[in-house]
Order: structure tokens, then C-alpha cells, then sequence
């Protein structure tokens, strides 16, 4: 048999003769929380989902972890590899030279970052075939001074594969009229679209070979690129690196290089659910005005229920009941609907975008062609627990006015 309290407050939120308007104010109640739980959960979902995809796209051409000689040169990469490795989360590593250049096509010139790499070893740290959109990394020969353009950069200099263009290397020729840039000419051997503007505007890749003798570095490299089994624990791994390599390296992994933009969808991650958290709240304060009302129609009620032995507890907690079932079922309606769409968003922006007749999210401004979304459970919980808890509050106050009727006041004039 279910607890005087429980059976009374339940009966209250059923709508009577009197009350329909209480009744009314209760369901606008449950509809805000079920709303502001559901915009909360997804959000989040497409914060994440924007989080793994940034994540995704910069790893695909970054390393997880470098480590780099002082003044930009290791003449010992092979050692400093085969040390690392021995890391148990160090999966692959490989060699690359880094350097600054100029691309120019005729009259077209742009500035990028040139990096030699090793094709075979290259495809073991990062995933660039997967952005390849014109031939393979494999096209890269040495001797053959191929080069591989991002597709933004490709544009700009107006090339396709096959096409030639001149590379000047700041590392210049000592002449009698003075120090010239040294010039070489590259065949276009392949596009990539890696999705971060900064790469695909900014990114050239020729044979490690070619870039040692253009760059007159002999058997040195820039450094060294790692790959490891858990790219979380990059930081860690970083700190066990520097102290088990024997020699004067820099170790930078990709939370440190990339921090800006993992900072900054944190930070906006956490402010959507501080401001969407709001509407919840809105939605507590009209469980207040729900249960100031109930009780102020109630009092009659209470003041019979006082006089037939009824604790002020008792009372409080009929009230608490009333509130905590527009709570609780406000959250379940918002949970599910929120996990619903957090799940099936792919299917429900498209026919939003067919209703507005235009597209959200346009592929060439954000490099995206669907809205990503990760759902949290963990994310889900949290947003469930503090809806509710805000509902509990909300009928703390209304619930203890309730306990404090007199019987004898309320009956006077009954």
C-alpha cells in the first residue's frame, strides 16, 4: 500500500473542478524542463561530436607526439626512434624535416610550410591517404622532386596533378650579387583535403631525400613524428620520454601544439550548459508558482488533515511528491526526447533543411556536410541528476508553507 504522502501528493496533480489553471501552470512546468533537458543533452552531443571531428582532422596530419633536435636538426634520428619505441604506448614513429618555403606559379606565389616526409613510414603516424583527393603518398620518389599540395593551397596557385611549380627555400646560394634564395622546380604529384584550413592552405609534402638535399641537411632531420596507442595519454607519455632519452631533445604533443582549439570548444562547452541550464531553471520557478497556488487552494485540506493527526512532515512531504512528479517527469520526457535526437540527428537536419529550403551547413565554409554528434551517458546523467535536483529545490519552500498552516485559520470561515 503506497505511503499516505505518496497517495495524497500524487491525487493533488490530477486537475479538479477548481483548480484547472494549477493544472495548466503544472504541465508549462513539465514542458520547460523536458525542454531545456533535451536542448541541453543536444548540444552537448554536437559539442562533442565537434570536439572528436576537430580532433580527427588535426591528428590526421599531425603527430600525436615530436621530438625535435635543438636548432631544428637530429643527426641521430634512427637511435631517438628505436628509443622511443620501447615506450609500450608508442605504436610508430617517423622521420620529417621541416622547412618554410615559397610555391609559386607564374605570377602566383603563397607561403607554406614544406615537410619532408618518408611515404611508407608516414602513412604509420598520420592518415593522410584517407584525405588523399588526386594521387597516393606513395607518388612521392626520391629524386623525382614530386610534391603534394593541400587542396586550398592547390587553388590558390591555380595547379593540378601533373603541373609544374618553382620552390624557393630562404636556405640560400652565397653569389657575388649577394645571397639567393635557392630555387628548384616540383611536378605536382597529388592533392589533399584534410578538412583544418590551416593545413589544406598551408601544407606542402615532397620526398624526406629531396628535402635533405634541398635544404643541404646531409643525413639530419627535423625530427621525429610518434604514434601511440592511446592519444590521451600523450601528455604522460611526453613526461616518461623526457626522461628516458639520453641527449638534448623537445617533446611537444598535440594538447600542447593544438591546445587553443581544444581550450576554446571547452570553454564554450561549458558555458551552452551554464546557459542552457537556465531554461531548467525558468522552468523550476514555475514549479514555485505551481505549489504556492496548490497550497494557497489546498488549505482546507491541509487544515483536515492537520486535525486528523497529520505531522507538519507529512504535509511537506504531499507537497515535495506534487513537485518532484512534474520534476521527475519533465526529465524523463526531456531525456528521452534528447537522446532521441542526440542519435538520429543525420536524419533530422536534412529534413529541417528541406523544410527552410537551405543549407546549414554548407561543406566549402565548414568543411562539414553533416552535423556531428557524440552522445555522453556520462553528460546524460549529469543533465538528468541536476534537473532534478533543481525540481527538489524548487518545492522546498512552497512544500515548508504548506506545514506551517494553522488548521484553526484555515477553517474559520469554512
Amino acid at each position: 500500500m503506497l505511503p499516505l504522502e505518496l497517495l495524497v501528493g500524487l491525487r493533488y496533480t490530477h486537475a479538479k473542478r477548481r483548480n484547472h489553471f494549477i493544472s495548466f501552470i503544472s504541465v508549462v512546468s513539465m514542458g520547460g524542463i523536458a525542454l531545456g533537458v533535451m536542448a541541453l543533452i543536444v548540444v552537448l552531443s554536437v559539442m562533442n561530436g565537434f570536439q572528436e571531428e576537430l580532433r580527427a582532422r588535426i591528428l590526421g596530419v599531425a603527430a600525436h607526439l615530436e621530438i625535435s633536435g635543438p636548432g631544428d636538426r637530429l643527426a641521430d634520428w634512427r637511435s631517438v626512434l628505436a628509443q622511443a619505441q620501447r615506450n609500450k604506448d608508442v605504436v610508430s614513429g617517423a622521420p620529417y624535416v621541416n622547412a618554410q618555403g615559397m610555391l609559386a606559379n607564374g605570377d602566383m606565389v603563397r607561403g607554406a610550410i614544406i615537410r619532408g616526409i618518408v611515404p611508407g613510414m608516414e602513412n604509420a603516424v598520420a592518415d593522410f591517404s584517407r584525405h588523399m583527393k588526386a594521387g597516393r603518398l606513395t607518388d612521392l620518389k626520391p629524386g623525382e622532386f614530386g610534391i603534394i599540395l593541400g587542396g586550398e593551397l592547390a587553388r590558390a596557385l591555380n595547379v593540378f596533378p601533373g603541373d609544374k611549380l618553382v620552390l624557393l627555400t630562404p636556405q640560400g646560394n652565397i653569389t657575388p650579387a649577394g645571397v639567393m634564395p635557392r630555387v628548384k622546380q616540383f611536378t605536382v604529384t597529388g592533392i589533399f583535403e584534410a578538412g583544418m584550413f590551416e593545413y589544406d592552405s598551408g601544407l606542402a609534402l615532397i620526398h624526406l631525400q629531396d628535402a635533405q638535399k634541398l635544404l643541404r641537411l646531409g643525413q639530419d632531420v627535423s625530427g621525429v613524428r610518434l604514434k601511440l596507442d592511446e592519444l590521451f595519454r600523450a601528455p604522460f607519455v611526453t613526461r616518461e620520454l623526457a626522461q628516458t632519452l639520453t641527449g638534448d631533445y623537445y617533446l611537444t604533443d598535440w594538447t600542447q601544439s593544438h591546445a587553443n582549439f581544444f581550450r576554446a570548444v571547452a570553454i564554450e562547452k561549458r558555458m551552452m550548459f551554464l546557459i542552457l541550464l537556465l531554461i531548467v531553471a525558468v522552468a523550476a520557478f514555475n514549479i514555485v508558482s505551481t505549489l504556492v497556488m496548490a497550497v494557497t487552494d489546498k488549505q482546507s485540506d491541509i487544515a483536515i488533515l492537520r486535525t486528523l493527526g497529520a505531522r507538519p512532515g507529512s504535509v511537506m512531504a504531499i507537497f515535495i511528491v506534487q513537485g518532484a512528479f512534474i520534476g521527475v517527469l519533465g526529465a524523463a520526457i526531456g531525456v528521452t526526447g534528447g537522446v532521441f535526437l542526440a542519435l538520429n540527428l543525420e536524419t533530422v537536419v536534412p529534413i529541417i533543411e528541406r523544410m527552410a529550403g537551405m543549407d546549414l551547413f554548407p561543406a566549402d565554409v565548414y568543411y562539414i556536410n553533416e552535423l556531428p554528434s557524440k552522445l555522453d551517458w556520462s553528460e546524460v546523467t549529469l543533465i538528468g541528476g541536476v534537473s532534478l535536483l533543481i525540481s527538489l529545490l524548487a518545492t522546498l519552500y512552497p512544500s515548508w508553507r504548506a506545514s506551517r498552516i494553522n488548521p484553526a485559520e484555515a477553517l474559520r470561515y469554512e
